[in-house]
């Protein structure tokens, strides 16, 4: 169910343990061979297939296309929501279909610069709607173990505008796609003694071009199959969510 296609008494009708979806991705720069809105199409592109594999179970809403995108602000074009506005973009929308009743959420994260934010919403509303299941994950999260055994690179975990970002660009929109600047990039320092440190990434200065991992290794098969798993996975998540027994 989709509820930007509903009627207000259809929404009414609903089952108030219906999981909402809430897609959140950014419009940001993408290295020099993929689009800003490669993280809004890619997370669009599960949501949707989630919903479809999962009609009665799941209310998608429209997808979130501003993202916390700051440390892309060297590159122009790139969108990006300040660290307090980002936040309140998802909890506001949230909170509407909380005070309507609704008690399952589940936010799908596209953008990994959005993770402290989507964090900080989730614990916010828990806070207003203690009896609600608040719930999110970034859509490569859940399918961890399946993409590194897709991915051929060294990498084996999704970086930006990387194998993983490229193969589903090339397989969604290969129109998108420009494949005569596609080359390899990543972060311009060592981390071999830094494990478990946190360092604010600044794209601009931190790469050659605005990306991080191995994208000539990309192609439209693996793109397929990375969707097939985030899909099933994630979809496995939707369902464990729509049965739990909350207390």
């Amino acid at each position: 169910m989709k509820l930007s296609e509903m009627t207000w008494s259809e929404a009414e009708r609903l089952s108030r343990d219906t999981v909402v979806l809430f897609p959140v991705a950014a419009i940001e720069q993408h290295s020099r061979h993929l689009p800003f809105a490669t993280d809004a199409i890619l997370c669009e592109a599960v949501a949707t297939r989630v919903e479809s594999a999962n009609p009665s179970q799941v209310l998608l809403l429209p997808l979130q296309w501003l993202g916390a995108s700051s440390h892309h602000l060297g590159m122009a074009g790139t969108l990006s929501a300040d660290l307090d506005t980002y936040p309140r973009l998802l909890c506001d929308p949230l909170r509407c279909l909380l005070r309507h009743g609704f008690r399952r959420v589940f936010i799908l994260n596209g953008h990994g610069g959005n993770v402290d934010g989507f964090h900080l919403a989730l614990r916010q509303l828990a806070l207003e709607f203690p009896e609600a299941l608040l719930s999110g994950a970034s859509y490569w999260d859940t399918a961890a173990p399946e993409i590194a055994n897709i991915l051929s690179g060294t990498r084996k975990n999704v970086g930006h505008a990387c194998e993983f970002e490229t193969s589903l660009m090339m397989y969604l929109r290969p129109d998108l796609v420009r494949m005569a600047e596609i080359s390899d990039d990543d972060l311009n320092y060592a981390g071999e003694n830094l494990s478990g440190v946190f360092i604010p990434l600044d794209m601009k200065r931190q790469t050659r071009h605005g990306g991080s991992g191995q994208a000539t290794l990309a192609s439209a098969e693996k793109g397929k199959a990375l969707l097939d798993a985030v899909v099933s996975k994630t979809s496995e998540r939707i369902r464990t969510l729509a049965a739990m027994q909350w207390p």
